[in-house]
């Protein structure tokens, strides 16, 4: 008998003639080699060791977040946790000094959304984890699949990136998103919170290939109007499993089978997880308020890009909008060609809760200050634009007693730099998570140590 995949499963196959078998042996080993050879991709950084004294952090400008920046202030690092912050701490005794005199200290930044962890080369199908098949998968979360060995992370946390959200993306349901920290040996370790939010692509109205939101065809639209219906259903099996659940539970009777996909939306039916719908037309923001009003549901939106057209909506349900990439073209032929760097600022400027992305781009995610730097350069005040990439996406996931500022009693995830976080020429000169000093080496500054050397080589050889 051999193994064959069916839906996702093992399950008996035929069994396979002479060539046949020969041939799979073949591949079999083949796999084993790449597989070997699999561990040779990580780079060779070692995640922080446990803060074994008391660290303060001397002389740097702080950025609290939650309230002014604090000029020659100190920060104090006891086992794991924020201790004290101010100007006037007292640092114990045995404690390691550390002078960031002229340089600022920041909570790590927080990405809302990406791929990290479980993409690491787009175009190699083996490295890509990012959906399960089929359209609806309310039960897969991205803590399982992630990657605490990929190659992108020093790269992201080199540039003050210590925490996102690793969100999953499937064709409509497409799984739970779960908040990692980026230090750790294993997904475990890395993980701030295992299930975080239930992700909806929602449907396009447009044209799949268009460059233009608003050119509408009746194939879309027909398709669209199917999907609905499909989620619909979807959450009406879900809410009856709920239902059947909770009454036998209070019976205390036999329990009905368990569906992980239905389990997996009672937190989404209870309020305790949002869902997060994937929208940016004004027409997909519209009809996923109205299903989340019609269930019950706490909602997000992201991607955004019409959402300060939407903002009365968005205010009267409290639906918060992780803006989906600043950096990007107008939408539209006729849209402002900062139309997408100012949607922060005209969410802001209408009270809408909102955060920045990078948009899901895991290469990137190193990019994210700068992002959040655009949208201060188009209107959105530079402490907003600080919060939008710390505190605001805490809070909007449920970590911000943990994370996304810097107070007494939250986690040491924090990093110092040489400058303002939000332009490019600043660099990352020191970085903590939960206390555990982090290698910010990674394979970019190594390639940049190595040509810096043929460099002086060849400087050498000169005549």
């Amino acid at each position: 008998m051999s193994l064959s995949r069916n839906h996702g499963s093992l399950t008996p196959g035929p069994s396979p003639t002479r060539g046949e078998g020969s041939f799979r042996r073949i591949l079999m080993i083949g796999f084993l080699l790449i597989a070997a050879a699999v561990p040779a991709w990580a780079g060779p950084e070692i995640p922080g060791a446990p803060q074994k004294r008391p660290i303060a952090l001397l002389g740097g400008t702080v950025f609290p977040v939650v309230g002014k920046p604090i000029d020659k202030g100190t920060v104090l690092l006891v086992d794991g946790k924020i201790a004290a912050i101010g100007r006037d701490v007292v640092v114990p005794d045995g404690a390691e000094r550390i002078d960031v005199s002229g340089k600022r200290v920041y909570p790590g930044l927080f990405d809302a959304f990406t791929q990290l962890g479980l993409v690491e080369i787009p175009s190699v199908r083996g490295s890509v984890d990012t959906s399960e098949p089929g359209q609806t998968n309310p039960n897969a979360v991205a803590q399982s699949a992630f990657n605490a060995d990929s190659d992108l992370i020093p790269v992201t946390r080199a540039n003050g990136v210590l925490v996102v959200l690793a969100a999953p993306q499937g064709e409509l349901v497409s799984g739970l998103s779960s908040v990692m920290q980026l230090d750790g040996w294993n997904n475990e370790d890395m993980t701030l919170r295992r299930t975080a939010a239930l992700h909806v692509v929602w449907p396009r109205s447009t044209k799949a290939h268009t460059w233009r939101l608003d050119d509408e065809d009746e194939g879309s639209l027909a398709q669209q109007d199917k999907t609905i219906g499909e989620l619909r259903r979807m959450l009406a099996d879900a809410r009856a499993y709920w239902i059947a659940k909770t009454a036998r539970a209070k019976r205390q009777s036999t329990p009905p089978d368990v569906d992980a996909r239905w389990e997996a939306l009672i937190p989404v039916f209870e309020r305790k997880l949002p869902l997060v719908v994937q929208a940016d037309e004004t027409q997909q923001i519209h009809a996923a308020i109205a299903l989340a009003a019609q269930q019950g549901l706490k909602l997000m939106i992201f991607g955004g890009y019409d959402a300060p057209e939407c903002v009365e909506l968005l205010k009267k349900y409290d639906v918060g909008v992780i803006v989906g990439g600043v950096t990007r073209l107008p939408q539209r032929r006729h849209d402002a060609v900062d139309a997408a760097f100012s949607v922060p600022a005209r969410l802001q400027a209408a009270g809408v809760r909102f955060c920045i992305s990078g948009a899901g781009r895991m290469g990137n995610v190193r990019n994210l200050p700068y992002q959040a730097g655009m949208a201060a350069a188009h209107g959105l005040a530079r402490d907003e634009a600080l919060r939008a990439v710390t505190l605001y996406p805490a809070q909007m996931f449920g970590v911000a007693e943990r994370v996304g500022s810097l107070e007494a009693g939250k986690d040491a995830t924090l990093f110092v730099a040489d400058g303002d976080i939000l332009e490019t020429p600043t660099h990352v000169s020191r970085a903590y998570v939960q206390g555990r000093a982090v290698d910010l080496s990674n394979r970019q500054t190594r390639l940049y140590d190595k040509y810096q050397e043929r460099q002086k080589r060849l400087a050498e050889q000169q005549p």
